[in-house]
């Protein structure tokens, strides 16, 4: 769950992405149901737009629009880029990470990159080439980045105090899968590796072991933070993962996993997308895979 970025990320962006980068006026229902068009596949990020109030889907095929009540997903634009890393900052805000369309003439990281615009043109921030962030999330001006680096195949953790300009590597104890940043304290932050949480109070330089399982992690206030594990069970905490209250189950293994306002979404493996509006206790299709 992220928070809003200042003016300080808005100060980076000023320049235009250069070539293919930039947005296209094709109109975006036509792209999205053109024939050949999949729609969202491999389903990495999830995020609420609070201009709008629509559902974001990040996925292998690229980046899609989902308004409240619509039954079809539409592609943002006509670009084509495995948005991996993805999160909402602030009102047509976005920060993304992953590989570029394969009609762009660009590295096949994409570093940091980000949009004033709600996805309809791509700005690079930093680590263009370097780096691709699977795991992606921001409170202010700070911005938390696992992913890999391209020259030497090594996962790491990066932090940034200045939207994204600059980083900082941290040490984790095992490759992340989620991450979670404490609404109240951008310093304090829960991951979850392959099979355990884990929490730090200075901004990943330490981290402690929760007794908890492993699952993506959603954070949208202080006292609730939800896990979904990867049998489906969903779980909130109201001390900051210390205790864990089973409230739900989600109808398949979760790939992705949002909250936003009062609603918890996820995106399950084959392209399903669920919603909760009761806390996770009962789930309902929000969107089925195309096809």
């Amino acid at each position: 769950m992220a928070r809003r970025l200042t003016a300080m990320l808005c100060l980076a962006l000023t320049a235009a992405w250069v070539g293919a980068c930039g947005g296209d006026d094709a109109d975006p229902e036509a792209a999205s149901t053109r024939v050949g068009d999949p729609g969202p596949v491999h389903v990495h990020g999830l995020g609420v737009n609070p201009s709008d109030d629509a559902l974001y889907i990040a996925a292998h095929t690229g980046l899609f629009r989902l308004p409240d009540g619509a039954e079809r997903a539409t592609r943002v634009g006509d670009r084509w880029q495995d948005t991996m890393g993805f999160t909402v900052v602030g009102p047509d805000r976005f920060l993304a990470s992953g590989h570029p369309d394969g009609r762009e003439d660009l590295p096949p990281f994409l570093g940091l990159i980000a949009s004033t615009d709600a996805g309809g043109t791509w700005q690079p921030v930093s680590l263009l080439g370097e780096k691709d962030f699977h795991v992606l999330e921001a409170f202010d001006d700070r911005v938390w980045g696992f992913g890999s680096d391209f020259r030497t195949r090594r996962e790491q953790l990066l932090v940034s105090r200045d939207g994204g300009r600059t980083w900082s590597e941290r040490r984790t104890p095992q490759p992340l899968a989620s991450l979670a940043l404490d609404p109240d304290d951008p310093a304090k932050a829960i991951a979850s590796g392959a099979n355990a949480l884990y929490a730090t109070g200075d901004e990943g330089r330490s981290w402690q072991r929760i007794d908890s399982d492993a699952g993506l992690l959603a954070w949208p206030a202080a006292d609730r933070l939800f896990r979904a594990a990867s049998d489906g069970s969903v779980a909130v905490s109201r001390d900051r993962g210390a205790h864990w209250q089973r409230v739900g189950e989600i109808p398949g293994e979760p790939a992705a996993f949002e909250a936003a306002g009062g609603e918890l979404f996820a995106a399950l493996h084959d392209g399903t997308i669920v919603r909760s509006v009761d806390g996770g206790r009962s789930w309902s299709v929000r969107l089925a895979p195309a096809g």
